[in-house]
Formats: C-alpha cells, sequence, structure tokens
C-alpha cells in the first residue's frame, strides 16, 4: 500500500559529477568527481513548484518533465510513498553536455533525494544503494555514471539480462556495480571546453563491430586500469589506452583529440571523459601551470578535482 508523505518534510542530496570509460573501460568504468549539483526537496500540500540555479536554468524544462523530478517520481513510486506536492529546488555546478555525468548526476540526485523522503517517514522504506543503481541505470540504460554518483570512487559495472526458457526477455536488464578504493596519489584534473557534444551523435560514430585484436587490447587495458587506479598509479598511462571509441570519436572532438594528444605526449594519462568534449587528466603530480595558462587560453576551464564519495543526502 502507498503512503503518503506529511508535508513539511526537506532533504538536500548532494550529488557528484562523474566520468566514465577512463579510456579503454567503454560503458563499465567510472569515476566520481569532486563538482556537486545539490537538490533541495520539500513535501508540500499540492502541485509541482520547481527552480533551477546554475548550469541549465535556461535550457531545460522547467515542470513534469524535468529529469530531476521524473527521478524524485521514481524513487518513491519504488519506495512505496507518493507526496501531494513536491518543491524542487536544483542548484546546479556540473556544466551539462559536456562528458561529465550531468544527466546521470540528475537521476541520482531526484532518486537520492526521494529516497530521504521515504526514509525520514519510515527507514524501513529507504532503498538501498544496488536499488539506486538499478534505478538510475535504468534511466541512463548504461551503469557506469550513475554507479559512480552512487557509489563514489571508481566503479566497475557490468549489465545482464535474464532469459526465460523460451527465450524472451523475462525480467529488465540487471545493472551491477562495485566500488574500488583510489589510490591516494591519484589526482583528476579536467579541462572543459565550452562547446557541447550529444553521446547520441558520438555514440552514431562507433562501427557495429571490431577487430578481435582490438577486442583483446581493451580488454588488457581495462583489467590494468582497476590496478593502476588502486595500487600502482605509475602504469595509468598504458592502462588508459584504448582502441575501440576515442579514435573513432577523434573527428567529431577536435579540440578534445589535440588537448589528448598534448597532454600524453608531456606523460600525462588523459582521455575523453565519458563521450565528450571534456579532457580527463589522471595524474600524481600537480598540473603544471604552463598546460593550465595554455588551456585556458585556449578555451579550456580547468578544474582540480578530488575523487569523490558517492551522493550524500541530508
Amino acid at each position: 500500500m502507498t503512503q503518503t508523505l506529511p508535508t513539511g518534510l526537506t532533504v538536500t542530496a548532494r550529488v557528484p559529477a562523474s566520468s566514465a570509460n577512463l579510456g579503454p573501460g567503454f560503458d563499465t568504468l567510472g569515476l566520481a568527481l569532486g563538482m556537486y549539483d545539490e537538490i533541495v526537496v520539500t513535501t508540500t500540500d499540492s502541485g509541482l513548484n520547481i527552480r533551477v540555479e546554475g548550469e541549465g536554468a535556461d535550457d531545460v524544462p522547467w515542470g513534469p518533465s524535468h529529469l530531476v523530478v521524473r527521478a524524485i517520481e521514481r524513487g518513491l513510486e519504488s519506495a512505496g510513498v507518493w507526496a501531494d506536492g513536491l518543491d524542487v529546488l536544483c542548484r546546479n555546478a556540473i556544466p551539462h553536455s559536456r562528458g561529465l555525468g550531468s544527466s546521470a548526476s540528475a537521476v541520482v540526485g531526484g532518486l537520492a533525494a526521494a529516497n530521504g523522503l521515504a526514509g525520514k517517514l519510515d527507514p524501513e522504506l529507504a532503498l538501498g544503494s544496488d536499488q539506486l543503481v538499478q534505478l538510475s541505470s535504468e534511466f541512463e540504460g548504461h551503469p557506469d555514471n550513475a554507479a559512480a554518483s552512487v557509489l563514489g570512487g571508481a566503479v566497475v559495472s557490468w549489465s545482464s539480462v535474464t532469459s526465460s526458457a523460451e527465450g524472451a526477455s523475462a525480467v529488465p536488464r540487471e545493472y551491477r556495480a562495485v566500488r574500488l578504493a583510489v589510490h591516494p596519489s591519484v589526482r583528476a584534473v579536467v579541462l572543459v571546453p565550452s562547446e557541447r557534444s550529444s553521446t547520441a551523435h558520438t555514440r552514431g560514430l562507433l562501427p557495429d563491430s571490431v577487430p578481435h585484436r582490438d577486442a583483446a587490447y581493451n580488454v588488457s587495458r581495462g583489467a590494468l586500469a582497476v590496478v593502476a587506479l588502486t595500487e600502482r598509479p605509475d602504469l595509468l598511462m598504458p592502462a588508459t589506452e584504448d582502441r575501440l571509441h576515442q579514435a573513432q570519436r577523434a573527428p567529431a572532438l577536435p579540440h578534445t583529440t589535440r588537448w589528448i594528444e598534448r597532454l600524453r605526449a608531456e606523460g600525462i594519462a588523459a582521455t575523453v571523459s565519458g563521450a565528450g568534449p571534456t579532457v580527463l587528466a589522471l595524474t600524481t603530480a600537480e598540473f603544471p601551470e604552463w598546460l593550465r595558462r595554455d588551456a585556458e587560453a585556449d578555451g579550456m576551464q580547468v578544474h582540480e578535482l578530488g575523487i569523490s564519495d558517492g551522493v550524500a543526502v541530508s
């Protein structure tokens, strides 16, 4: 039976940005980054009031179709509760359409806020992290960004489908993830250009099949990435090599590609962040000031970000 939340309950969800792929781990590896959106949700008597501050304030819908609102409603439904009305405030710092998981962060933040409201009514109604990974990944269609924003740190994620004896899909796709403890010396730096990128467009550039040798190459580098991130950061350069998606997307991301090549020539493990156009650099040393100046002069915003924990609700 669905329970109705009392009016006046308020929660705040603070959700990190994320970077996906990390080079070889296409749709599998993710990393939570210390840049945050904040979502404040209060139950009211009726209606929906939504306000957006910061990134996306001028170009996202302010109504029921807003991604955060849809995620809140899905989270409430999953917890078995309902609200007669909602006041939603989104304070956004994560750039949109730049490869930093802004849509995954919106979904995770909305689900976590809903979960916090349900937990205030009855702690037994609160969903676990595995359920949040599942629900947020259903929105995204892949779990790498969403799982990173839920769990924090670095994540290895995967999905599977259980089929009936007749071969038809019996249940929706199952999404899973485990968190890796990132080596304390690893630093993340992002170079964010002003232009945006469409994930659908850049995915459309990828071939339907790849040579066996390239698949084997990425399997080895993906496994090595786990070792590099957790125990051997000296291996970050070879561990971030890729043959499945970055070269294929390069014609659509010339600015990004140029900076990845430049950073790697300087010994800095740089990759496309998600579908781009942001550049993710993983290093154990200070990011060179002269490279920062050059990047900023070339229209990039440079942010040195910590490796973040997962979404937090208060």
